[in-house]
């Protein structure tokens, strides 16, 4: 079954109050961004995972300044890293460190802890085998909470 390509689509827009009726068609040049209200590239830019959304900021200047500018986008992230993390994530808020940062300095920690607790190194048998590994320094409370994982396993 082939779908047949009926041409541009109109689209709906509503600018400054004013609605309009548009036509796209994929040889745009604009991106989404352009064309609808900052709130709505929030809300698209919100379904996407904390890589995606800062390989999208280096997309272009106007995708940087919407995500840069969101503290909404990053506090969402930021509060599924603190599931993980949660010590770490409120130490750095109550230090008054934006969402944005928080998450820059807990991403990855939460990803190392997430693979300790889960058991992806409980069968470890050398050092070396951790080599091509990404690592952060983790705190004793953490290393606890690893330690009473592989005790439960």
């Amino acid at each position: 079954m082939q779908h047949k390509s009926v041409g541009p689509l109109p689209v709906f827009l509503l600018r400054e109050g004013r609605a309009s009726l548009k036509s796209l068609d994929a040889s745009s040049s604009q991106n989404f961004a352009e064309t609808l209200p900052t709130e709505v590239s929030v809300r698209i830019f919100g379904e996407l995972d904390a890589e995606s959304l800062c390989r999208a900021s280096r997309t272009c200047k106007l995708w940087h300044s919407i995500i840069d500018q969101s503290e909404h986008l990053w506090r969402q992230q930021c509060l599924l890293v603190r599931a993980i993390c949660q010590r770490e994530v409120d130490s750095d808020r109550s230090d008054g460190l934006s969402w944005k940062v928080t998450l820059v300095r807990n991403y990855t920690r939460s990803q190392v802890k997430t693979d300790w607790l889960t058991g992806r190194y409980s069968r470890v048998s050398s050092a070396d085998e951790l080599l091509s590994r990404k690592m952060v320094p983790l705190d004793p409370e953490t290393w606890g909470e690893i330690l009473q994982a592989e005790l439960d396993r």
